[in-house]
Order: structure tokens, then sequence, then C-alpha cells
């Protein structure tokens, strides 16, 4: 105990000083801390004149009381509930699920990798943009290729839903 207390209050930490600059840039607007429940949401902008600071609104927006786009959450999950109820084989459900989550969590793991490789991420952009000009060429700039790929793209849904 006495050897690691000595150990460690020898270990010096040098910190380099960085002089404190404190800028103000006049065109970028000042935002004030907010609540979201007001009803009126404003921007001011801070204009540098011969006699100080002035506020100037540039926009001001009202929330409207209107609830055209509400989703009754009830509605929804008994919804849920009803088509949960109806699978006959869950554990395939879930068994697919935890693929899916899986898999998007290794897939991002690999992203990571390739981007901390230096000159690779744009490689890879590049060959991105040329497979995206060799498809929209391929399939969508005729209309018989068009025609080709909706084909080809009900045939697999008929795959995957096990019509076929």
């Amino acid at each position: 105990m006495a050897i690691s207390v000595a150990a460690s209050s020898s270990v010096a930490v040098i910190v380099p000083r960085v002089p404190a600059i404190s800028t103000r840039c006049s065109a970028v607007p000042y935002l004030p801390p907010r609540s979201f429940g007001r009803s009126s949401f404003t921007v001011p902008l801070k204009l540098v004149s011969g006699n100080g600071l002035q506020k100037v609104e540039l926009m001001k927006t009202r929330a409207s009381s209107d609830e055209t786009s509400s989703i009754d959450t009830n509605e929804l999950i008994t919804d849920l509930k009803e088509k949960w109820d109806g699978l006959e084989n869950k554990s395939t459900v879930l068994v697919y699920g935890g693929g899916a989550i899986v898999a998007v969590w290794l897939s991002s793991i690999v992203v990571g990798a390739i981007n901390s490789v230096p000159l690779l991420p744009k490689v890879m952009e590049l060959v991105g943009l040329g497979y995206t000009g060799w498809f929209v060429y391929r399939y969508l700039l005729f209309k018989s290729s068009r025609k080709e790929l909706a084909e080809d793209i009900e045939s697999l849904k008929k795959k995957i839903a096990g019509s076929e």
C-alpha cells in the first residue's frame, strides 16, 4: 500500500497552457435558453452599429394548436398486441429480430474499421458512386429495364413470402 501511494504521488501531469481567447461573432444568431412549452419562438440577431449592439428579430413562428397529425397510441398498442398474438412462431420472430440487431451492430463495427484506414473511405465512396451510376444506367434509365426491375422485385417478394 505504501509503495503504491509513493508511486502515485511521484507522477506529475504536465498540462500545456492555452490562452483563453473569447471570440464573438456578431453575424451568428444568439439563442437564449427557452423552454419548449412556449407558444412562440424568436431568433434575435445582434448587429453591431455605431452606438452598440441592437437586437433584431429574424424569424418569429407560432405553434398552432391544430392537431391534425396526432397518433392514437392506445390504438397502435392494441394493433401491435393483436398482431403479436396472431403469430404462430414467436420464437422465430425473436431470433430473426435478434439476428438483425446483431447484423446492424457488426456492420457498424466494420464501417468504423474501414473509416479508420486512411484513403480507404474515399475509395469506398468512389465504388459506391460507380455502382450507383451502373444501377441507374442498367435498371432506371430505360422503360424496358424498369419493367424488368419491377418483375425481379415481385419475384423476390414471392420467394420471401413463400408463395412461389
